[in-house]
């Protein structure tokens, strides 16, 4: 299944780093995004845009993960010539990856 089925995600960006939240619809599905989506899937995913290192932080309570990426928007947003590769694209980018 695509990530899109089971969940959601948010974004922002400051500078050259961008990050996105994924969100389970479900609790239940939590434990299953938290095993499959890995910040190395996600440094992989985005292996054409993310020149520095992917991190993720788990927010159980929520049921979110949080993915902080770095070198990611050509230098920044306002350097970037790219019309919109960070925030929402960068979030429907990730929620394709299947699972």
């Amino acid at each position: 299944m695509k990530l899109w089925e089971i969940a959601h995600s948010r974004t922002g960006d400051k500078g050259n780093i961008s990050n996105i939240s994924l969100i389970a619809y479900d609790e239940k599905d939590y434990a299953l995004i938290k095993e499959k989506v890995t910040a190395e899937i996600v440094k992989e995913h985005f292996k054409n845009v993310v020149k520095g290192q992917v991190i993720r932080y788990e927010l159980p309570n929520i049921g979110a993960l949080n993915f902080v990426m770095y070198e990611a928007l050509g230098g920044g947003v306002t350097r970037s010539l790219a019309i919109d590769k960070h925030g929402k694209c960068l979030s429907s980018s990730l929620l394709e990856i299947e699972i």
